[in-house]
């Protein structure tokens, strides 16, 4: 999503990660152990399909979290979902502040958005962006709260939740590992505009050209 040695998410009581403490040396630690990586984007075949569970939680996948931490932090984004940089597996980063201004960071493997029960859908009709959909912007509507099932790095069960832009941005990363860009979201004209805006842009970060 766009802009706006103590890897483990704590967790309180009922499940629910602590993401909010101890950000600034998580994320440093992600990003100095990995690589930045170019963004893919809309069009690309692996932001259009359903991405593969994670079943192995080892080496590798904690590379490729490093890699995803210092390939949003370079692009200047939020959020950001394994296939935004090719990876065909369901894995999300984030790095968000909610409408308070707490900054969240942490890592969401296997995420399945929850339904919200009819009196917690009071739906946010801010602007939405996406890394992969460079110097585009269109209001959209989503539910204020959000929260996310999932396992963390280690394959334990966690919980995430959030408000405002938070929520958006977990929406919005999920979104992605299901194979649903932002903007599918759209109406077909405010689809249209946002493309014609992306083609129009220029992206501030590396992207990978589309055949």
């Amino acid at each position: 999503m766009a802009q706006q040695e103590t890897d483990e998410q704590t967790q309180i009581n009922d499940g629910f990660v602590v993401d909010t403490e101890d950000c600034e040396a998580r994320e440093l630690a992600h990003r100095e152990r990995g690589k930045a990586r170019p963004i893919t984007v809309v069009g690309n075949p692996v932001l259009h399909k359903e991405c593969k569970d994670v079943t192995a939680f080892d080496d590798e996948l904690a590379a490729l979290i490093d890699d995803m931490f210092a390939s949003q932090k370079a692009a200047e984004g939020v959020g950001l979902a394994a296939n935004q940089i090719g990876v065909d597996l369901k894995v999300f980063v984030y790095d968000c502040p909610d409408d308070e201004g707490v900054r969240h960071t942490g890592v969401v493997i296997n995420p399945v958005l929850q339904e919200l029960p009819a009196d917690r859908r009071v739906l946010d009709e801010s602007n939405e962006g996406c890394l992969s959909v460079p110097t585009a912007y269109a209001e959209l509507a989503r539910p204020d709260y959000a929260e996310v099932h999932g396992q963390d790095p280690q394959g334990n069960p966690i919980k995430v939740r959030g408000t405002g832009y938070f929520a958006r941005c977990l929406q919005h990363e999920t979104d992605h590992l299901y194979g649903r860009l932002y903007i599918d979201r759209l109406s077909k004209r405010d689809r249209k505009d946002a493309l014609r805006q992306m083609e129009e842009g220029t992206p501030r970060y590396e992207t990978v050209p589309n055949d």
